[in-house]
């Protein structure tokens, strides 16, 4: 190749075109595309730096073993993009507007990375997804859905879907419910910022939830506009003085099996919280998020059977089987249903088509029940591994919330405090806990307020009981060495 005047700045060497040679061997009527392609990932990686100047056409074709025109067409069309720079007979220049990209893709997957133990609740034990027949059901509907099924979807959900989980919420959870009026959505944390949004469009300004709760949906209220207002707990459930006295007309609850504390409303409490909402002509929204896991007592039916028009009923299969599905419910009453609908609409045109479709078999053919039977097994095997460890390890602490759910309340002797250096000890040590106090809105720190007291949210449905049996002898270890 002829050498060129470079003015200062770097010449192209041939190393850095060799990276243009697969795309000189493209078919014919691709190679000029191709050559493009290359050229700019060239400049965007940095490998032709700004302020480099390339090869004359003639030499750079010549090299590659392509037509003169081909490079001209590209050097021309890159130069209109910006990528390079060139002046009447001063050549051809890397532009100066590009900075070169470094691309990773991180992952911000909430995971407890090099823990030893981890009973951070919230997580099924994914190993149990029913793969073999998740695929079975996949090839089914492939083969068996029409062209047009493939199209947008009606935003609620398919008809399909929808039919198969009234059936499923009024047989397992005593829901009454209307196909019209459930909306398939990506999950709970979804169904939640639709009627937020409907809601605080409808004049609502704030939204009460249980303290202890989920502060972490915070967020999903406050980008809806509205803000959450924390009522406390009694024995019962929702203390009914505090909400009638907090002015809001709509509220968050976990009747079935309040999170975290787990435990259910009483008949009386749930009587007197439909009465309030009939009272202030409000909503009562009803997270059913592991309604399906009872152990020592038979399920609690949901809210949303006795009063259909102040509840609205979510769930998802998130605990069943895996929350990367993004897959859940939403079960409107009839007055909200037309705006949650639009609502829906305008946020994603509808859940993707194939998942709902695969859904619906697996619910029609009864897996999805084999698959909730399973994991009561295995859950209520690791409840009672966790129970006895905790009897063992830390004599003295009272366990509750253990007849439902997926996770225990722990609270152990104040020998073992004060939280503060029982956390810090626990997680030197490599195990992963939740302090009941993370899931109160009024954080005094860990410490609940000067509390000696340790209480732990203790999850158990993803740790095989050898490893529960590990960690909490490794917890107790950290607190006795310290």
């Amino acid at each position: 190749m002829k050498p060129s005047p470079t003015h200062g700045a770097e010449q192209v060497g041939s190393a850095a075109w060799e990276l243009l040679l697969p795309a000189a061997s493209a078919p014919a009527r691709a190679r000029g595309r191709a050559l493009q392609a290359a050229l700019r990932a060239a400049v965007r990686s940095g490998r032709l730096a700004p302020g480099t100047r390339l090869p004359s056409s003639r030499d750079l074709a010549a090299d590659l073993g392509v037509s003169r025109g081909l490079v001209t067409e590209a050097y021309e069309q890159l130069t209109a993009e910006g990528y390079l720079r060139s002046g009447r007979g001063a050549g051809t220049w890397v532009g100066d507007a590009v900075r070169a990209a470094h691309p990773r893709a991180r992952d911000l997957a909430p995971r407890t990375c090099g823990a030893r133990a981890d009973f951070v609740p919230g997580t099924p034990d994914l190993s149990l997804f029913p793969r073999a027949a998740w695929v079975a059901a996949q090839r089914q509907v492939l083969a068996e859905l029409p062209h047009h099924g493939l199209g947008y979807p009606d935003p609620r959900g398919l008809p399909r879907l929808r039919t198969a989980l009234a059936e499923l919420l009024g047989r397992r959870r005593g829901v009454v419910a209307d196909p019209e009026r459930i909306v398939v959505v990506s999950g709970v944390t979804q169904a939640t910022a639709l009627l937020a949004i409907v809601l605080h469009a409808r004049g609502m300004q704030a939204i009460g939830v249980e303290d202890p709760g989920s502060p972490q949906h915070d967020g999903v209220y406050a980008s809806a506009g509205v803000t959450s207002a924390p009522l406390p707990l009694d024995e019962e459930g929702l203390a009914m003085g505090p909400l009638r006295s907090s002015g809001v007309r709509a509220v968050v609850t976990t009747p079935a099996h309040q999170y975290p504390t787990g435990i259910a409303y009483s008949a009386q409490r749930r009587a007197e919280l439909l009465d309030w909402a009939r009272s202030v002509d409000g909503l009562v929204l009803e997270d059913d998020y592991d309604g399906d896991f009872r152990y020592d007592r038979a399920p609690v039916g949901a809210l949303q059977g006795l009063d259909p028009e102040h509840v609205a009923y979510m769930g998802s299969v998130s605990k069943s089987l895996a929350p990367g599905l993004r897959l859940g419910w939403l079960l409107v009453p009839e007055w909200l249903a037309d705006d949650v609908i639009a609502r829906k609409r305008t946020n994603d045109l509808g859940h993707p088509t194939l998942d709902q479709a695969l859904f619906a078999r697996f619910l029609e053919r009864g897996d999805y029940d084999r698959q909730l039977r399973r994991c009561q097994r295995a859950y209520r095997e690791r409840r009672d591994a966790l129970v006895a460890a905790l009897d063992e390890h830390f004599p003295g602490a009272e366990v509750s919330g253990i007849a439902a759910g997926l996770h225990v309340i722990a609270t152990l002797p104040e020998r073992y405090g004060p939280p503060e250096r029982f956390l810090a000890r626990v997680g030197a040590a490599g195990v992963a806990v939740r302090a009941l106090s993370e899931c109160t809105y009024a954080r005094a720190g860990v410490s609940g307020g000067g509390d000696a007291a340790v209480r732990l949210v203790l999850g158990y449905a993803h740790v095989s009981p050898g490893r529960i049996r590990e960690g909490v002898r490794v917890m107790a270890e950290a607190v006795r060495g310290g």
